[in-house]
């Protein structure tokens, strides 16, 4: 059975005292959500205070980057273990502005996954293309090589704990939206290459993609939406691919500089 999620990127948003309060007014409104998962990813520094906050509540915690190192002189960088610590439970890898702005590579992605796993977190590996690779029609050899290259080394019997997020880049920032039709078209190519990475005889759909809202402290629309799908594959479960979008409308300020919780 495939089990849609739903994950925020805050990004670089919210102070812990920030975060604290958008917890507290926002788990009331999902008490009764069934059926879905739900994980919010906020700054470093607010991690401990939003994972004690959602103790107890099913909901995951999300890191916005991680060092594949367990420790050593990396200035500036967390670990899997501090991040355990400190509550999470997923981490998200290979963000599109790690990769533009950190010159994140698919090696670098990969021993951050592999990191990932090995300290039992849940590694979302984001793969996604710009807007020229997109118009060159270079899409499939852009996802194919990002997926290939962050999967590298990784058993089959870890595949289902791996989370793929399908980033549209070309959609970011350039007026221009992904349908619902262009990112089924990606999963399901994704799907086909985590089939000849892990294998698997049973069949994987990718599922119509539903819309949903998100929150932020601010008003421009880089809010990110994950929409998850279990897929089946064989004797091992293959990885979960998810598509994630932006430019999409905010729900309304409820008083000045105060962005309350959205309802899906």
């Amino acid at each position: 059975m495939r089990v849609p999620v739903i994950a925020g990127n805050w990004k670089m948003y919210k102070t812990a005292a920030e975060a604290g309060a958008f917890v507290r007014a926002f788990l009331p409104l999902v008490s009764g959500v069934r059926g879905v998962e739900i994980v919010l990813a906020p700054p470093y520094p607010s991690i401990g205070t939003v994972a004690q906050l959602l103790q107890g509540s099913g909901i995951g915690v999300a890191s916005q980057n991680v060092h594949f190192a367990d420790e050593g002189a990396f200035t500036g960088e967390v670990s899997t273990r501090m991040l355990r610590e400190a509550g999470a439970t997923h981490c998200i890898i290979g963000h599109s502005e790690r990769r533009q702005y950190f010159a994140e590579t698919d090696d670098a992605v990969n021993r951050k996954v592999r990191a990932a796993l090995a300290a039992g977190l849940t590694p979302i590996l984001c793969v996604g293309e710009t807007d020229p690779e997109r118009e060159g029609g270079k899409t499939f050899d852009v996802v194919g090589r990002q997926l290939a290259g962050g999967s590298k080394e990784i058993p089959a019997a870890m595949a289902s704990r791996v989370v793929v997020a399908y980033e549209p880049v070309w959609a970011i920032g350039t007026g221009k939206t992904a349908t619902p039709a262009q990112a089924q078209e990606v999963h399901s190519f994704l799907r086909g290459r985590l089939k000849e990475l892990w294998g698997g005889g049973r069949r994987c759909r990718a599922d119509p993609l539903r819309r949903l809202r998100e929150t932020g402290q601010h008003r421009r629309a880089d809010g990110e939406r994950r929409h998850r799908r279990r897929a089946g594959g064989g004797r091992e479960p293959l990885p979960r691919v998810v598509r994630e979008d932006r430019d999409v409308p905010l729900i309304p300020d409820t008083e000045e500089g105060n962005h309350g919780p959205c309802t899906r």
